[in-house]
């Protein structure tokens, strides 16, 4: 049987229990505003009746307040992660590509390949009408210069970003570290708290929002397990939280996580020749590797790699057909047609890693392996015996070599390779032109070529790419095994070592513009312009250049047109996301965020429910009052 204060007990249950949900309400109002909280209810529950032992069997014992629960639905957090990790991903391609874009782009206010080509070629027809002068020659060599510093000027620019996004890339894993390490500090709080029965919420939503963010760099899976005690087998109230990033790798393991680090590549490390020094490879801190080129890598992480690293799968790779251990070559026979052509070879002059097989060597020179018969391409790649992972030996013939790895977009790496190739055949084509059999400048002499390559070792003798010419004498004047073998050295003074970066103008001809050869003939005077024609018609037969399919002054549409169509689609896919962020977030905030009318609601219900239970305690007050003072009781 209750006692006769049971009623008043009941009373009192109801006035907490309406106090609890109006201080929930409260909170829910103050944080309308907060970015990433979720609204909290509180879950109410009737108390176990007493048994009364009388014809009724047991009355009602009040409400009891069990918890106060956050609102939430981990599906569409997934949904949202997944779907700002690609964002993240196109956004840093858009802000790039945008930036390489305005690299090209020849407007009114920004003078690019299109101007400095046509008033190069404006001034070859000025100088067909006056071969001979002097004037008009340097003139032209002025134009010239223009064209090779909006070369120069490109190809420095692109270096110039491809480090900016590298130093971003430094940032991003530095933020990721930051994240790891606040997400695994809550981790802990949440089970401390947790592990007293009670809710961790506001902690819960800080981890979410973390989590938020860290979508943004890179691709995130959550999980969350009750943990359970080892002797009794029951939930203890602590859960085991994971955070995965990259495809399934291990970031955080409750109050445990990994770090990332940033390691720069050393000289003989470089991947491509156009590379900038220094670029960063990730590794976790305890050494193991970090696939950066992983498909699921996602986030703004991998959009910045793809930029960096991008070479529309144009890397080098072939077929180990030979070994030479005790000189330490290994020969690779290449079957893709970039590599056949030297004008877009990328290896990298200075040495660098090639992965034979499973294993990484390291390369300090290669030469180029043409058989003139046959058509076939090999390289041989002289190795360095002090880095490596292993030896070599001859168990590496029939595996796939692999200089870089194939990164299927069209990145910095790939519009450097771009305007390189450009300029080696344009260069090659101009020079072969005006020193032509016969070809002589205006004192007599035998013509010099008007494009060259500054050399990258202080003010020394520009590059004049004669070995280029002599590779092919060699190769049909040779005995034995090489025999009708072209043989072109990483060192030797090629076309290869011109690059957009270094290209420039003869320097005698620059300061004597006399040198430039104009025609043929050394009897024939000056004003004989056949060379002069030569030149101006190779700016739109094909038959003379072609690059890509296209005429010389159409290189800048080719290239742009990359160009264009990947900030479009890097645009569009922003704008689509964007959208689908907004939609999917929505969704989270239509079930765990705040409306203020809901809340209104909830606010008067429960103020009606606290004045009742008020209204009850002070209804019982007055009947014990009677019953006790005036009653005698």
């Amino acid at each position: 049987m209750p006692s006769q204060f049971f009623g008043l007990n009941v009373a009192y249950t109801g006035l907490t229990a309406s106090n609890a949900a109006l201080n929930t309400t409260a909170n829910n109002i103050s944080n309308s505003e907060t970015k990433g909280y979720s609204r909290q209810e509180a879950v109410q529950q009737a108390n176990l009746a007493i048994r009364t032992f009388t014809t009724y069997g047991s009355a009602g014992a009040g409400v009891d307040t069990i918890a106060i629960e956050r609102i939430h639905d981990d599906f569409y957090d997934e949904k949202y992660w997944d779907n700002n990790a690609k964002l993240g991903n196109v956004t840093a391609k858009a802000y790039y590509m945008k930036t390489i874009e305005n690299y090209f782009m020849d407007t009114d206010t920004n003078s690019g390949f299109n101007t400095t080509f046509n008033l190069m070629f404006n001034a070859l027809e000025e100088l067909s009408k006056n071969a001979g002068d002097a004037a008009t020659k340097a003139q032209f060599a002025m134009y010239t210069q223009s064209f090779v510093d909006y070369f120069n000027s490109t190809s420095n620019e692109l270096k110039e970003l491809q480090k900016d996004v590298n130093t971003e890339i430094k940032d991003i894993v530095s933020e990721i570290n930051s994240i790891a390490e606040q997400i695994a500090t809550l981790n802990k709080q949440i089970n401390v708290i947790e592990l007293t029965g009670a809710k961790a919420n506001e902690l819960r939503d800080s981890r979410n929002v973390l989590i938020d963010e860290l979508s943004n760099y890179v691709s995130v899976e959550t999980s969350e397990n009750p943990i359970y005690d080892a002797n009794n087998n029951f939930e203890t109230g602590a859960t085991r939280f994971i955070v995965r990033i990259a495809g399934g790798q291990m970031l955080v393991d409750t109050n445990d996580y990994q770090t990332l680090q940033c390691v720069a590549r050393e000289v003989n490390e470089t991947v491509s020749q156009n590379d900038a020094v220094g670029l960063y490879d990730i590794r976790w801190a305890n050494g193991n590797d970090f696939n950066i080129y992983s498909a699921n890598l996602g986030g703004k992480l991998q959009g910045l790699v793809e930029l960096r690293d991008g070479n529309n799968t144009e890397n080098f790779r072939g077929t180990i057909t030979s070994v030479d251990v005790p000189n330490n070559t290994v020969t690779v026979k290449v079957t893709l047609d970039q590599l056949h052509d030297l004008d877009k070879c990328t290896l990298s002059q200075t040495g660098g890693t090639i992965k034979l097989g499973a294993e990484v060597y390291y390369y300090t020179d290669w030469t180029y392996i043409k058989n003139q018969e046959t058509g076939e391409v090999s390289y041989e790649f002289q190795l360095d015996n002090n880095f490596g992972q292993s030896k070599l030996s001859n168990s590496r013939i029939g595996k796939e070599a692999m200089v870089g790895v194939s990164v299927d977009y069209q990145g910095i790496p790939y519009y450097q390779e771009q305007v390189n190739e450009f300029v080696r055949l344009f260069a090659r084509t101009f020079n072969d032109i005006i020193t032509q059999e016969g070809a002589v400048d205006s004192y007599g002499n035998a013509a010099t070529r008007l494009f060259l390559a500054d050399n990258p070792v202080g003010d020394l003798d520009q590059l004049t790419f004669n070995d280029y010419y002599t590779a092919h004498e060699n190769a049909n004047t040779a005995t034995g095994d090489d025999a009708g073998l072209i043989k072109i050295h990483n060192y030797d003074d090629t076309y290869y070592k011109l690059t957009a970066g270094n290209l420039a103008v003869n320097r005698e001809i620059a300061m004597d513009s006399k040198r430039l050869a104009t025609h043929t003939g050394a009897t024939d005077g000056d004003s004989k312009n056949n060379i002069v024609n030569e030149l101006i018609n190779m700016k739109t037969d094909k038959t003379i250049l072609d690059y890509r399919g296209a005429s010389a002054s159409e290189f800048l549409q080719s290239v742009l047109s990359d160009v264009a169509l990947n900030a479009a689609r890097a645009n569009n896919s922003e704008a689509y996301y964007n959208t689908m962020s907004n939609t999917i977030n929505n969704q989270r905030i239509s079930i765990s965020g705040v409306d203020s009318d809901d809340e209104a609601v909830a606010l008067v219900k429960y103020q009606n429910a606290y004045a009742l239970a008020s209204k009850m305690i002070q209804t019982f007050t007055e009947i014990y009052d009677r019953l006790i003072l005036q009653t005698g009781v």
